[in-house]
């Protein structure tokens, strides 16, 4: 049985989302800021968080960036709000979704059940026969999930991962934005431009110079390409 953490400062809202997980048979555990959150997350095996942004004490923003410091649990973030501000910032600083309320119960439990899905394929990718992409500098091991720059190992989240081994492993081949969407989340495009924030935190990680890409390039009006 998975363990979802619920945080979210109205309670109502809380009650409301927990009825719907554990009708899916999910064990659910709540916080109502980002303070408890963390207490919670210290002490029990949590395998998905639903993240609110605005909450009273530590907001969800500074919650994800502490539990980004040492985990990769995925992060749904919950907001209020939807001016693309908050979805980027939520996406940059590590978050692997985002929803907007008031939302549909149906459309949550869809996010939930496709995180949780690629979360526990990434987790068990050891089994995985060992294979070495390498491009220039860029060194990718499809066993240890590693990736190393000149040498140099970089820390990268799961999804990132998969957009990075995709494009590697199509070498100068051009992806459209949703088409590696759908090959990532394995789901239809629902927020396709989730992908240009992924794409811009991998670059930080990879290149010399991130505005200035050697490796990972954008093709305009087309989409991505990783360069051989």
């Amino acid at each position: 049985m998975y363990n979802i953490l619920i945080v979210e400062d109205e309670k109502e809202i809380a009650a409301a989302i927990e009825v719907y997980l554990k009708n899916q048979n999910y064990n659910v555990f709540k916080a109502y800021n980002g303070i408890e959150a963390l207490e919670i997350f210290e002490r029990q095996e949590i395998h998905l968080i639903l993240m609110d942004i605005m909450m009273p004490g530590m907001d969800g923003i500074q919650a994800t960036v502490k539990i980004r410091e040492s985990s990769n649990v995925p992060v749904i973030f919950l907001s209020a709000k939807s001016e693309d501000m908050d979805k980027i910032l939520g996406l940059n600083i590590g978050a692997d979704d985002y929803i907007t309320k008031p939302f549909n119960p149906l459309e949550l439990l869809a996010r939930v059940n496709s995180c949780l899905r690629r979360y526990t394929s990434y987790s068990n990718a050891s089994a995985v026969p060992d294979h070495v992409i390498k491009i220039g500098g860029i060194e990718l091991n499809d066993a240890s999930k590693e990736v190393f720059a000149d040498g140099e190992p970089i820390k990268i989240t799961p999804l990132e991962y998969k957009i990075l081994h995709l494009l590697m492993r199509n070498p100068n081949r051009v992806f459209s934005i949703e088409e590696i969407y759908e090959k990532v989340w394995n789901e239809p495009a629902y927020n396709p431009d989730t992908v240009t924030v992924h794409i811009r935190r991998i670059r930080e990680k990879i290149e010399i110079n991130p505005k200035e890409p050697k490796y990972l390039k954008v093709v305009w009006g087309i989409g991505y390409k990783f360069e051989k």
